[in-house]
């Protein structure tokens, strides 16, 4: 059977450095492609490249038997090709319906924007996937997993034939993959094609028909998905032995380094039920406790509130190496030695249009100055330092940061705030969207961390990332804290049966 979409040869460079070198793809009518590979490795340009975001490249794209050269996005999804991006690229300050219909708005005769039809289709796309939320709310106000399904129905709204979904999980819920993955197998019955990349192998197993794997901008293995082991995968997407390490239970030191006691936060939506119900928890120097729940269990909230970002809506007590706090500000929870890698790092963990260097050096401008001057050598020693700490790749100092992989993106923000030597380090969604390389070089960088004396919360979506580095967990549902299991007696079975008491009192 002739493929529907087939890439020759397609090559992309950047400055000089190549990003893919002579790829060749071929997907076929209702099949699931699994794109695999660590950052940096080129899938990413590659979605780029195909669904006309980038047009400067060598090499060809056959599109149904007939060579096309797309011009922009917008001329892609008019012939059937559309993409979900790792990275959501949602206006904040529209709505959701008018997200959904960006740049294929409904127009009546005489001109004016059809609302209400919007509003419609834009509910029904939202009840086929799940989402309890209004068309009419405007996306700056729905969570980052939410804005993630967003993503998905604009997506679906253009029943493109060629579907493209980089890392379409990474923010979003159990229940919300299920039914994900209910759309992606109608999709199949279809005839259409679906390229997942995903760095989640249990989930590439589970949906994909074949796999093509990209290591240094090349393809350097392909086949049917049912034919190749996930050890073998593995080893093919880093070129040599990945093992993911499991931290080994130690003993850590009773000094309390973070009390936090009966913190409530309010719901300015709804008084009657609290984001965070009597949250009570301590934090040891060096310690690393696992906080893990799923999507709206008040995770992300927790942080923010202790890093002085829900001041005027929270009660209770915060005690930071034996100082009650209250945070007013951010600057504040710095100052104080408080340090937090966000959930959404596109938004709110780095500056795009800064380069690299510019990004590493920005909380610790009074170290690269000289008389009140920046000092274009003093930031070169820092970018070098942690560049070569981290193993970030990037081209050089003055590079964008916007233009690295999520991964090293990532690693740009953890270097920022080690710099600081923080007494607490709060990691939410440190590895969303970070191949296992990666993600076992973060899982090091936190142990080593911990051995300085650093306390670390890490919130994850994922239990076997919270057992890899935790040496305690707490698990949260609805805004509480339903369970804490040391790292010898939690299990996922434990952690997960703790995040959802409903099931439980049936």
């Amino acid at each position: 059977m002739e493929p529907l979409l087939e890439v020759q040869n397609i090559t992309k460079k950047f400055s000089g450095v190549t990003a893919l070198n002579h790829v060749n793809l071929k997907l076929g009518r209702g099949k699931v492609t699994a794109l695999i590979g660590e950052n940096g490795a080129g899938k990413s340009t590659l979605l780029k490249i195909m669904s006309g975001i980038y047009t400067d490249y060598e090499g060809t794209i056959n599109f149904k038997d007939q060579v096309v050269q797309f011009s922009n996005p917008r001329n892609a999804q008019d012939l059937g090709i559309s993409i979900i991006h790792q990275e959501l690229n949602l206006i904040p300050y529209l709505t959701v319906a008018q997200n959904v219909f960006l740049g294929r708005e409904l127009i009546n005769a005489f001109g004016f924007l059809e609302e209400f039809k919007m509003n419609q289709k834009t509910k029904a796309l939202l009840d086929r996937l799940n989402l309890k939320v209004e068309p009419s709310a405007l996306v700056s106000s729905l969570k980052v997993g939410q804005q993630q399904i967003v993503e998905i129905a604009k997506a679906l709204l253009t029943e493109s034939e060629v579907l493209f979904m980089d890392e379409p999980t990474s923010a979003i819920g159990e229940s919300e993959v299920e039914i994900l993955f209910t759309i992606i197998k109608q999709l199949k019955a279809e005839g259409r094609s679906v390229v997942y990349i995903s760095h989640k192998l249990d989930e590439l197993f589970a949906l994909a028909d074949e796999y093509v794997v990209l290591r240094d901008g090349q393809v350097v293995g392909h086949g049917e998905m049912n034919q190749i082991s996930r050890e073998k995968l593995i080893d093919m997407m880093a070129g040599r032995l990945v093992k993911v390490t499991k931290r080994s239970e130690r003993t850590t030191s009773r000094e309390l380094i973070l009390q936090v006691q009966h913190l409530t936060l309010r719901n300015p939506g709804n008084p009657l039920r609290p984001i965070l119900k009597n949250i009570n928890f301590t934090l040891s120097k060096g310690e690393v406790v696992g906080i893990y729940g799923l999507m709206g269990a008040g995770r992300t909230e927790l942080c923010e509130t202790l890093f002085g970002l829900r001041h005027q809506s929270f009660a209770g007590t915060i005690i930071l190496d034996g100082i009650e706090t209250n945070f007013k500000s951010p600057k504040q929870a710095i100052d104080s030695g408080m340090a937090m890698v966000p959930e959404d790092r596109k938004k709110d963990g780095i500056v795009p249009g800064m380069s690299v260097g510019e990004n590493i050096s920005l909380t610790a401008i009074n170290k690269i100055t000289k008389f009140g001057l920046l000092s274009s050598v003093l930031q070169s020693k820092l970018y070098n330092k942690h560049v070569d700490a981290l193993k970030i790749k990037v081209n050089s100092e003055s590079q964008h940061i916007r233009n690295l992989s999520g991964g090293n993106q990532q690693k740009v923000i953890l270097a920022k705030w080690i710099e600081r030597n923080p007494k607490v380090f709060m990691l939410d969604e440190p590895t969303r969207g970070i191949d296992i390389n990666a993600k076992n070089e973060i899982y090091e960088l936190i142990t080593q961390l911990s051995g300085l004396g650093i306390s670390v919360l890490v919130v994850s979506s994922e239990i076997p990332e919270i057992l890899a580095v935790s040496d305690r967990i707490l698990v949260m549902s609805e805004g509480q804290i339903t369970a804490e299991f040391s790292s010898e007696e939690a299990t996922e079975n434990k952690i997960m049966n703790a995040c959802i008491p409903e099931i439980l009192s049936k």
